[in-house]
């Protein structure tokens, strides 16, 4: 028994380190979920309770049977100068896998997500810490200046209006760590504070907050404060998100490897496939190796996207065309099998480029000296 856990405890490593697309700070759950979460609902930002809180958005959840919404609420930072990355759902072996959050000195990466007051996709506008006082962008966060005198005004452009609430897989967002969020998840974190914790799990045992009871509208959206589900500053959700279907679990690899049959399907186009692997930055110890080697790096994920992209055109062009011409379904059924084979040999052709370029990066290997000499 102990050797079988200890085999499923390397396999799940293996698969984590095999996408280094995800930062390492965050870790994802070992359980894949076949039915995308839900959109993300609309709601108001409860009033910050006092100084020195840190804005959490909410986020959908899974507990083994269904989605369930964690309504966002403020949160006393752990630490001076410590910020929040939230945690975010992302495509990868064919499931929905969610990657915790965590609290550090800069805000990481999130997938994209745009989960509004100042989480949207990349960074966080909705504050600063300034020495140990933490100033808020009264501009994008809901606060009361009477009592709350470390403010500012910046005006935030937020063109990404999406309210998908995953990275990757079909209809996901395709979005990729940028160098900061890389350098961010190198750094010092602290997971989930106890009334975090203690707050997702009020928010579990709520049968109010799972999406086949409230359709993707929960009547909890925010609280002012963790665990808050009953007091006059809880906010509801003014519109729901889509719900994407009954949800389905399927068991990841590492915990359940004879489960390979109930994976879906293979991608059939390119905006199936996950986003693209990053890797992580080299350390050669030789600065212009390694600078040579990202720039490399950055130009062939460039390629790839395009790649990606122009095969996805080529595709969506198909599609239109028996649209027009009014195609059966046999001819239609014809097509998906090119294109499911098309996505493939596309994905392997990648796969295989970034092997290569990993085996460039590593450093050559050293022949021991002969017998008989230091």
């Amino acid at each position: 028994m102990r050797t079988a856990r200890f085999i499923c405890f390397l396999l799940l490593a293996v698969g984590l380190l095999a996408n280094p697309a995800q930062t390492r700070a965050q870790i994802a759950v070992g359980i894949s979920v076949r039915i995308a979460p839900p959109e993300l609902p609309v709601y108001e930002q409860p009033l910050c309770p006092g100084e020195g809180y840190i804005w959490t958005p909410g986020y959908w959840a899974w507990d083994g049977d269904d989605y369930y919404w964690v309504p966002g609420t403020w949160v006393l930072a752990p630490e001076v100068g410590f910020l929040w990355t939230p945690g975010y759902w992302g495509w990868r072996d064919g499931g929905y896998f969610f990657y915790d959050g965590y609290w550090g000195p800069q805000v990481g990466f999130y997938g994209g997500v745009n989960y509004g007051f100042g989480y949207f996709g990349h960074g966080f506008e909705g504050g600063r810490w300034d020495h140990d006082h933490f100033f808020y962008n009264r501009a994008v966060t809901n606060i009361n200046v009477t009592e709350i005198h470390n403010v500012y005004e910046t005006r935030v452009n937020n063109t990404n209006v999406t309210r998908v609430s995953f990275n990757g897989g079909n209809g996901g967002i395709n979005e990729r760590p940028t160098r900061q969020e890389e350098a961010a998840s190198h750094e010092r974190h602290i997971s989930p504070v106890a009334a975090q914790t203690e707050h997702v799990q009020a928010a579990r045992a709520n049968p109010e907050l799972r999406a086949s009871s409230n359709h993707g509208r929960p009547p909890v959206a925010a609280t002012p404060k963790p665990g808050d589900f009953r007091g006059s500053g809880v906010v509801a959700a003014r519109e729901g998100g889509a719900v994407h279907g009954s949800p389905a679990r399927t068991e990841n690899n590492a915990t359940r490897p004879e489960n390979n049959s109930a994976r879906p399907t293979t991608p059939i186009h390119p905006r199936d496939l996950p986003p693209a692997e990053r890797a992580a930055p080299p350390n050669t110890g030789n600065a212009k190796q390694d600078q040579k080697y990202q720039q490399q790096q950055e130009k062939l994920q460039q390629k790839q996207d395009q790649e990606r992209q122009k095969l996805q055109q080529k595709q969506d062009q198909e599609h239109q065309r028996m649209d027009q011409q009014k195609a059966n379904d046999a001819r239609k059924q014809q097509v998906e099998q090119r294109h499911q084979q098309q996505t493939q040999q596309l994905a392997q052709k990648h796969a295989q480029q970034q092997q290569k370029m990993q085996q460039r990066q590593q450093p050559p290997r050293q022949n021991p000296p002969p017998k008989g000499k230091p």
